[in-house]
């Protein structure tokens, strides 16, 4: 069951004062949920970057959709869903901006074999679904209110008119292209070093991070920072567990760091390579984990123009690894 949210008027207000909505039944909600639960879990990803706020959004959407129905729910419901995750998913927002820490997306499986298999190849907005779940693209979205962050997506990813978008949110037309302009400004520093998840930045980011798995496995400090660009970041997201409370930055500070941690793991680790949110990426279990040290974990590197790795994201947190499967 999703976390108990509360009730937001805005997103039950879909009557209009002389219609009585409507029971609707099992089998228009069934036939609704089969038909509009991916696109829903795609939007409501996109908008909390965690993939376990993605379901309980879904969910407490299709709850709505029981107990507070449309007037007219024979009608297309898939508008009226969708205004009610954005809804949820911005008050969701409202409520996280406030929490103090470093903060990583929840990781998903993007791979042909992936399960499950969330993301459809493109839409036809300025970014493709599988660009917009990257991590580069989510922490790009952090910067941006919820509102900008919903009428972004709403308009360059899943390629509403402003019309559209302005339903969706229960804005005014002139409201949705004044934010839309703000969160494209916001966007600039993403846009301006943007490296879309192409066959050839995929196939260049699996044979680096083959070389840094190797070079860690050996403790070949020399051969690990020649893979790292001299201004290279990791960001570890721990959650509960022992891990760096803050980034560490520079060639030889994260080389030594990662180094560490490959000598603590020992040889009791287990690797796979996975298409994690567009790019290959590490997942990984500790057998034997000891008190306050994390069981599971994934490592995704993002490389800059030069071939070399800029950023290292490591997520830890188990509530961050929901959508992940581990063997």
């Amino acid at each position: 069951m999703p976390r108990s949210l509360p009730p937001s008027t805005r997103a039950g207000a879909t009557s209009r004062p002389h219609e009585t909505p409507v029971s609707v039944g099992p089998a228009v909600l069934d036939a609704a949920f089969q038909a509009h639960e991916r696109p829903l879990w795609n939007l409501c990803y996109r908008m909390t970057g965690v993939a376990a706020d993605a379901d309980d959004l879904v969910q407490e959407t299709f709850l709505r959709a029981m107990e507070r129905p449309p007037a007219r729910p024979e009608s297309d419901l898939r508008p009226w869903l969708v205004r009610v995750a954005m809804n949820l998913a911005r008050d969701l927002l409202r409520r996280r901006r406030r929490a103090p820490g470093i903060w990583l997306p929840s990781p998903i499986e993007t791979g042909e074999d992936a399960a499950p298999a969330y993301e459809p190849s493109r839409t036809e907005g300025r970014y493709d679904l599988l660009e917009s779940c990257t991590f580069a693209f989510l922490l790009a979205l952090e910067a941006l209110t919820p509102q900008q962050r919903a009428v972004l997506l709403l308009r360059d990813v899943f390629d509403y008119s402003v019309e559209e978008t302005a339903q969706a949110l229960d804005l005014s037309v002139p409201n949705v292209k004044t934010t839309h302009h703000r969160a494209r400004r916001a966007m600039t520093a993403y846009d301006t070093s943007r490296r879309p998840p192409t066959r050839a930045l995929q196939e260049e980011t699996l044979r680096v991070l083959g070389e840094l798995t190797r070079a860690l496995v050996h403790g070949d400090a020399p051969a690990i920072e020649a893979l790292l660009a001299s201004d290279v970041r990791t960001v570890t997201d721990g959650g509960a567990f022992h891990a760096a409370r803050k980034p560490i930055v520079g060639r030889k500070r994260v080389a030594h760091f990662y180094r560490r941690l490959a000598e603590l793991g020992g040889g009791n680790a287990r690797v796979s390579m996975r298409m994690l949110n567009g790019l290959p990426g590490l997942v990984m279990t500790l057998t034997d984990s000891k008190p306050g040290y994390p069981p599971h974990g994934i490592i995704h590197i993002d490389l800059d123009d030069d071939g070399k790795v800029r950023t290292i994201h490591s997520v830890l947190a188990t509530g961050k690894l929901t959508a992940i499967r581990f063997d």
